[in-house]
């Protein structure tokens, strides 16, 4: 049996962030909730995290932020904002994928969440990976 995949959810409407967690869990993901963005990053620091889903208006940061942090932390993770694609009035997103909320019915985001948690970022195997050291050598 594989391992599930853990998804960190982010929202402060706590009335969403469990009708996202029931969807999830009940399609074989594990979910991490996290109610505002310091909670997110110690979930996020403590666990090993496939993919993170966050709420475009976050409380006390924007969830664009968030996912900057957290980009910072671990870039190879993906990451997915959910909102109105109106707030963000044409602006780039740290984000990997943005869904928007009008239009996207749970099949459309479990697919989203699929394609997204399969998605690997690291270097390929038997790739060879270029440490800083040998590149200060190089030059």
């Amino acid at each position: 049996m594989r391992p599930k995949k853990i998804i960190l959810c982010v929202n402060d409407n706590e009335q969403e962030l469990s009708v996202m967690s029931f969807l999830l869990t009940t399609h074989g993901y594990r979910v991490l909730s996290a109610c505002n963005p310091k909670e997110a990053i110690a979930l996020f620091e403590g666990h090993i995290v496939d993919l993170v889903l966050s709420e475009a208006a976050v409380a006390q940061c924007s969830g664009d932020q968030l996912i900057g942090q957290l980009k910072k932390r671990a870039a190879h993770v993906p990451m997915v904002l959910l909102g109105d694609p109106q707030k963000l009035n044409g602006q780039p997103h740290a984000a990997d994928a943005f869904v928007a909320k009008k239009n996207c019915s749970p099949q459309d985001l479990l697919e989203r969440v699929k394609i997204m948690s399969a998605r690997k970022r690291g270097p390929r195997k038997g790739m060879h990976r270029v440490v800083a050291a040998e590149l200060a050598v190089a030059s």
